[in-house]
């Protein structure tokens, strides 16, 4: 017996990537990820009869995206982490003024901030 569930469409014998299930009450496919288990009255489609989905007339087709898949960092997720290593990196105003080395700095040329660490090197 096979551990990869296959699609459910005849003569179709492709992996399954995702489970069909329909709403007859709201007229609606839904369309998301690949179930955890198989369940009777779903359908188990591979990536081409998944991307090729027509619902009946008058129906709706909700596709919903799996969000465990990575997705490609945008220039605005990077600037974030840019903007956030930069501010981890300036040295508190206040600790420095009372003369201490930021909030619970353990070690000399330590700043502390938040759970972010930043170091001094020997050099400076």
């Amino acid at each position: 017996m096979s551990l990869v569930r296959r699609c459910s469409r005849t003569a179709c014998g492709r992996p399954a990537v995702a489970t069909l299930t329909y709403v007859y009450a709201d007229s609606t496919a839904v369309l998301g990820p690949l179930a955890t288990y198989a369940e009777p009255h779903c359908y188990d489609l591979c990536a081409e009869h998944s991307e090729r989905l027509t619902a009946p007339r008058g129906w709706d087709v909700v596709r919903l995206t799996d969000g465990s898949a990575p997705s490609r960092p945008t220039g605005d997720d990077l600037e974030a982490l840019a903007n956030a290593v930069r501010e981890a990196a300036r040295p508190p105003e206040r600790a420095a003024g009372a003369g201490g080395a930021g909030q619970g700095g353990s070690t000399p040329g330590e700043t502390r901030r938040g759970h972010l660490r930043v170091l001094r090197s020997p050099d400076s």
